[in-house]
C-alpha cells in the first residue's frame, strides 16, 4: 500500500507515476485492485514502491486545503471533498493519515494541498485541545496550562533562590511568551483546531507610538542625521559633473513628459521631483541663491554637500553636531571678512560695451564653452541698450525669440520686441506708427442678451445689419481721425472690422498672450484700453517700425525703436534644435543676472578656483588660531573650498590632486588670481585675470552664506517625523513663474 507523505522527492516520483499510469488507464486501474471497504487499493510494483525514509516519522494528521472551486466538478469528486470536509466555503480540513483518506486523498491530489501537521510543542492533551492553534504551514502550536503550585511550597522554594536568578529567569520567560503571543495571536477557533492567523504588528515603543498608523519616525545618528547627510552627498555629487565649462549635461524628463538636455544647475533642480527632505532644503538654498543673485545655484549645492559630507568625518570621531555648526559659522564669518580683499576687478561704467562683456563672458563660458565671446557680445549690447538712467535694472526688459534654423551666429538683438505672428489684415508695415492697444476683440458689438426681431418686409431685411456696419465703420473711422494707424488686439478681428481696416490702411496684428500685450504696451509706452473707443494722446503707443519679417521659414513682427535707448530690447536666437535654443536662452538669463548683479555691485573676484583656493589657504591658517574643537571643524570649511578646483580638473579630465597642489604652492607664492586653466592639455594654472575669467561678488557671497545656512540647518536635525501620505495626486508647488509667463 502507499502513503502520501510531503516531501520534494516523493512530490516528484507520484507526478511521474501519474504521467506513466493515469487516472484513466483502466489496464492498471482495475487490475490486481484490493476491495476494502467499498474503496479498491491497489499495491505498487516493487520497483515503483515510494518508501518513507527510515529516519523520517510520518506524520500523524494532514492539514489539507482545497485550491479549486467546487463548482463545475465531477459528482465523485464532490463526493470526496465531502467526505473529507473540504466541501466547506473555507476549503480546509485536518485528515488522519490512514490509507482509507489516503486513497481519498489520492483521488483528488489535484484538487489540493496536502501539508504534514507538526507538532513543535509536543502534541496536545484532553485539557490542551481549547489552547491549541494551527498555523497555515501546519505547525501546530500547543499553549500549555500552568499546574496548581502550592503557595507555601513555591514560598519556600523562592526563598532559596538568587534574587538575580530570579529576574533573569522571570525576564527570560515574559520574553519567551511575549514572543509566542506576537508570533500566533489567536483570531478564531473551530471544532477542528484549525484558525487562520491574522498577524498583528504591535507598534514600536517610544515615540512612534504616539503617531498615527502610517506614520514614520527617524531618530538618532545612524537613522537621521547620517541618512541626510548621505542624500545630500549622493545630490551633490550627481550634479558636480555639471560643474564649469566642460560639464556633462543631464538629459531629464519632467512631469509632464517634457525633455531638458541641460548642464544648467538651476533648470535641473527645478525640474527634478526630489523626495527627501534633506536634499529639498539644498534645492530650496539653490533657488534662493537664483532669486538672488541669478547664478551660483551649483555653487550651493556642490558646497553644501561638500560640508556635509566632511561634517560627517568629524561626527563619526566624536565631534558634536553643534560644534560643527558653531565652527561652520565661524568659518563662513572669517570667510565674509576675507572675501572682499580678494577683489580683483571693478566696474564703474555700466554703457561701456567692453568692460560689461568681459564681466559676462565667464558666467556665458561655464555654459557654452566657444561661443561666450559672440553670445556674452550679444547680452552686453541689449542690456545697455535698456539701461535706464535713474531706475534700477529690469532682467525681464530682456525678451527672447527663438526661430528655428539656421546658426546661432546668425542671432541678433533688436531694440524693441519681436512675435512670431503675421499681420492679420493686407497692410504689413507701418512708420513712424501710431499704436492703439485693445484688450477686446475688434469687431461688430455683441449684445449680452438675446432678442427677437421682427421684420415686416424686404426693404427691412435688407437693412438689417447695416446699422451694425455704419456704427463698426464708424468707430474704426474714429480711431484712423487720431492718427491711428497700428491697432494692436489681445482678441479677434472681425472679417468686417479687418475690411473697413483695410480700407484705412490700418495695420492689424493679434497678440493671443496678455503678458505679451502688457510687455508691448511698456515697450511702446501705450495703455491697454479694455473697450474699441478712439484713444487719446496720452493713450497712444509710439514705434519707429512696425514691419513683418521673415525668418527662415517663420514670419514674425517686428516692433523696433530707432532711439538710443529703448524700453525693452530682443534676442533673436537661431539654432538647430529646440533644445540647444533653450540651452541657449537659459545661457542668456544667466548673463542678464551677471549684468543686473554688476550695476548693484561692480566687484569681482578671480575665478577659475582662485578665489576657492586663496579662501582655503586663509582660512586653514585662521584655524590655528582657535583653541577649541571648532578649529576642526573650520578646518573642513576649508577643506570643502578645495571642491571647485577639484571638480572643474575632474570634468576636463585633468589629475584633480596635481591641480589644487599646483594651486596651492602659487597662493603661498603670493600669485592670488591663480587658477587652473581650462584650455590646458596638461595640469596647468594661469593668471585668470588676463583671460577675463571673474566670479561676481555678490554671486559669491549670497553663495557662501545659503550653502552654510543650509548645512548646519541639515546637521542641526536629528529626528525626522513623516506622517502618512494623503491619498490622492500630489500637488505640485507653485514656482515663480507660476502666474506668470516665462
Amino acid at each position: 500500500m502507499f502513503k502520501v507523505f510531503q516531501s520534494p522527492a516523493v512530490a516528484t516520483l507520484g507526478q511521474q507515476f501519474v504521467r506513466n499510469y493515469g487516472k484513466h488507464n483502466k489496464k492498471f486501474l482495475y487490475k490486481d485492485g484490493i476491495l476494502k471497504d467499498q474503496i479498491y487499493y491497489y499495491p505498487r510494483d516493487t520497483d515503483r514502491q515510494i518508501l518513507a525514509p527510515a529516519t523520517e516519522t510520518p506524520p500523524k494528521l494532514f492539514s489539507v486545503r482545497r485550491l479549486k472551486p467546487i463548482k463545475g466538478l465531477p459528482y465523485w469528486e464532490k463526493r470526496i471533498l465531502r467526505g473529507l470536509g473540504l466541501y466547506e466555503k473555507n476549503g480546509v480540513a485536518v485528515v488522519k493519515n490512514i490509507p482509507e483518506n489516503n486513497a481519498r486523498l489520492w483521488k483528488v491530489k489535484h484538487l489540493v494541498e496536502i501539508l504534514p501537521i507538526t507538532f513543535k510543542h509536543g502534541e496536545p492533551g484532553e485539557a490542551d485541545v481549547e489552547r491549541t492553534y494551527l498555523k497555515e504551514n501546519g505547525e501546530c502550536v500547543v499553549i500549555r496550562k500552568l499546574e496548581e503550585v502550592d503557595a507555601s511550597q513555591a514560598k519556600l522554594d523562592a526563598a532559596e533562590q538568587i534574587r538575580t536568578d530570579r529576574l533573569r529567569m522571570d525576564g527570560e520567560t515574559l520574553r519567551k511568551d511575549s514572543r509566542l503571543k506576537w508570533l500566533n495571536p489567536c483570531t478564531r477557533k473551530d471544532k477542528n483546531l484549525f484558525t487562520k492567523m491574522a498577524l498583528h504588528v504591535p507598534k514600536a515603543p517610544g515615540f512612534a507610538s504616539m503617531l498615527k498608523e502610517g506614520a514614520r519616525a527617524y531618530s538618532g545618528l545612524e537613522e537621521a542625521v547620517y541618512r541626510n547627510i548621505n542624500a545630500c552627498k549622493e545630490f551633490a555629487r550627481s550634479v558636480r559633473s555639471a560643474y564649469g565649462p566642460n560639464g556633462m549635461n543631464k538629459m531629464i524628463i519632467n512631469h509632464i513628459e517634457k525633455q531638458f538636455v541641460t548642464s544648467d544647475a538651476g533648470t535641473i533642480m527645478r525640474e527634478l521631483d526630489v523626495e527627501h527632505p534633506a536634499a529639498k532644503l539644498m534645492i530650496e538654498a539653490s533657488q534662493m541663491q537664483e532669486a538672488e543673485a541669478g547664478d551660483g545655484t551649483n555653487f550651493v549645492v556642490i558646497f553644501c554637500g561638500a560640508l556635509l559630507e566632511l561634517a560627517e568625518e568629524l561626527l563619526r570621531l566624536g565631534v558634536t553636531s553643534s560644534d560643527i555648526t558653531e565652527g561652520y559659522e565661524k568659518a563662513l564669518a572669517k570667510a565674509l571678512e576675507i572675501l572682499p580683499t580678494l577683489s580683483c576687478h571693478e566696474i564703474k561704467d555700466y554703457r561701456s560695451l567692453i568692460p560689461v562683456r568681459n564681466a559676462i563672458r565667464a558666467a556665458v563660458m561655464s555654459k557654452q564653452l566657444g561661443n561666450e565671446d559672440f553670445l556674452a557680445d550679444l547680452i552686453a549690447k541689449a542690456c545697455i541698450s535698456i539701461m535706464p538712467e535713474q531706475t534700477t535694472f529690469n532682467v525681464d526688459n530682456i525678451r527672447v525669440c527663438k526661430i528655428l534654423g539656421s546658426g546661432l551666429h546668425m542671432s541678433e538683438v533688436v531694440p524693441g520686441m519681436v512675435f512670431k505672428r503675421f499681420v492679420e489684415g493686407e497692410v504689413s508695415s507701418a512708420t513712424k506708427a501710431k499704436i492703439a492697444l485693445y484688450s477686446c476683440p475688434v469687431d461688430i458689438i455683441q449684445t449680452e442678451t438675446k432678442g427677437t426681431v421682427l421684420i415686416k418686409s424686404a426693404e427691412e431685411l435688407k437693412t438689417f445689419s447695416q446699422g451694425e456696419e455704419n456704427m463698426l465703420e464708424q468707430q474704426i473711422k474714429a480711431i484712423v481721425d487720431t492718427g491711428v494707424n497700428v491697432i494692436v488686439s489681445g482678441g479677434k478681428f472681425g472679417d468686417m472690422a479687418l475690411h473697413y481696416m483695410n480700407k484705412y490702411g490700418i495695420m492689424a496684428v493679434r497678440l493671443n498672450s496678455k503678458f505679451d500685450l502688457r510687455r508691448l504696451s511698456k515697450a511702446v509706452n501705450g495703455t491697454v484700453l479694455p473697450r474699441l473707443t478712439p484713444p487719446s494722446t496720452e493713450e497712444l503707443g509710439y514705434c519707429d517700425n512696425v514691419y513683418v519679417h521673415e525668418l527662415g521659414d517663420t514670419s514674425v513682427t517686428i516692433f523696433k525703436s530707432e532711439a538710443a535707448e529703448s524700453r525693452i530690447a530682443t534676442i533673436v536666437i537661431r539654432g538647430s534644435t529646440d533644445n540647444y535654443m533653450d540651452d541657449i536662452e537659459r545661457v542668456i538669463d544667466d548673463g542678464v543676472n551677471t549684468f543686473k548683479g554688476l550695476t548693484r555691485d561692480g566687484r569681482f573676484l578671480a575665478g577659475g578656483g582662485a578665489v576657492e583656493i586663496e579662501l582655503a589657504q586663509q582660512l586653514a591658517e585662521y584655524a590655528d588660531t582657535l583653541p577649541g574643537l571648532e578649529q576642526y571643524a573650520v578646518r573642513k570649511f576649508a577643506a570643502a573650498l578645495e571642491y571647485f578646483p577639484k571638480a572643474l580638473a575632474e570634468n576636463s579630465g585633468v589629475n584633480a590632486t596635481e591641480i589644487v597642489n599646483q594651486l596651492y604652492l602659487a597662493h603661498k607664492q603670493g600669485k592670488r588670481t591663480e587658477g587652473f586653466d581650462i584650455e590646458s592639455e596638461l595640469p596647468a594654472t594661469i593668471d585668470v585675470t588676463t583671460k577675463n575669467i571673474f566670479d561676481l561678488y555678490t554671486a559669491k557671497f549670497w553663495a557662501l552664506k545659503y550653502a552654510v545656512g543650509a548645512a548646519c540647518t541639515i546637521l542641526k536635525v536629528d529626528e525626522i517625523i513623516m506622517a502618512k501620505r494623503a491619498g490622492g495626486p500630489k500637488p505640485r508647488a507653485g514656482g515663480p513663474g507660476s502666474d506668470d509667463e516665462s
